[in-house]
């Protein structure tokens, strides 16, 4: 079981420095299957953490602070309510939010398109709502969704200084959830175990992820983008 979580986790390590984010969309589904849904998200949780760290390290020249420091606080604060929701009340009534917020996400994100249609960005008064909401939703789910993306997206950055920032602000809402669940019984013997396996593979999945990154053109990265998003949101319906 620990080498088929090994395996889940190096993959979705890669997709995440590819894209920038997406690592979730792997890695929570097949924790929760194989260690329950409140161990899978938190061991997601942790190892999404140190994995961060390896991708801001690799991205950091690449990282924009000061244009995504209020993603980064605003993913903080809705990651820590999440989290503490996770330990408190069901799933299935946040999960009923979260479908409705990645409709009404996709929706403005589709409006938003500008006239030459080379950038999609969405209102600017919309953003930091969908910020808060993508670090409530992992925090509970121990995946964002596309709402992180769109959130991001806002910025206007190119394609290095997005997945730079989705970095960042990943690792912000990953450390926080993982504070919370530290306070639990949720991170146990078994979760650190397979942690502190991992921890090798992720300085090489990063550095594979962004070489992956660098070589794919740009009509191939939005592909690799989309897909993402709409994986996230395809899962998180399915769940509702």
């Amino acid at each position: 079981m620990i080498i088929f979580a090994l395996l889940i986790a190096t993959v979705s390590f890669v997709l995440s420095a590819a894209a920038g984010m997406g690592g979730s969309l792997i890695i929570v589904p097949a924790m929760v299957l194989m260690f329950g849904a409140r161990h899978g998200v938190a061991l997601s949780a942790l190892l999404l953490t140190c994995n961060n760290v390896a991708k801001v390290t690799v991205y950091r020249k690449s990282i924009p602070y000061k244009k995504s420091l209020w993603v980064l606080l605003l993913t903080i604060v809705g990651a820590a309510a999440g989290a503490t929701l996770l330990t408190r009340t069901s799933e299935h009534l946040v999960y009923v939010g979260v479908v409705i917020s990645v409709a009404g996400g996709l929706i403005l994100e589709k409006n938003s398109v500008t006239a030459n249609r080379t950038h999609v960005v969405v209102d600017r008064m919309i953003s930091p709502v969908l910020a808060l909401f993508s670090g409530a939703t992992s925090g509970f789910t121990g995946t964002s969704g596309p709402l992180k993306g769109i959130a991001i997206r806002s910025l206007r950055l190119d394609r290095m200084h997005f997945v730079g920032a989705a970095s960042l602000v990943s690792l912000g809402g990953d450390v926080t959830k993982s504070l919370v669940f530290a306070q639990t019984s949720l991170l146990n013997t078994t979760v650190w175990k397979i942690v502190l396996t991992a921890l090798p593979l992720m300085p090489l999945a990063s550095l594979l992820g962004r070489r992956i990154n660098r070589e794919l053109g740009e009509r191939a990265y939005a592909v690799l983008f989309w897909t993402v998003m709409a994986g996230y949101t395809v899962r998180l319906v399915w769940l509702w």
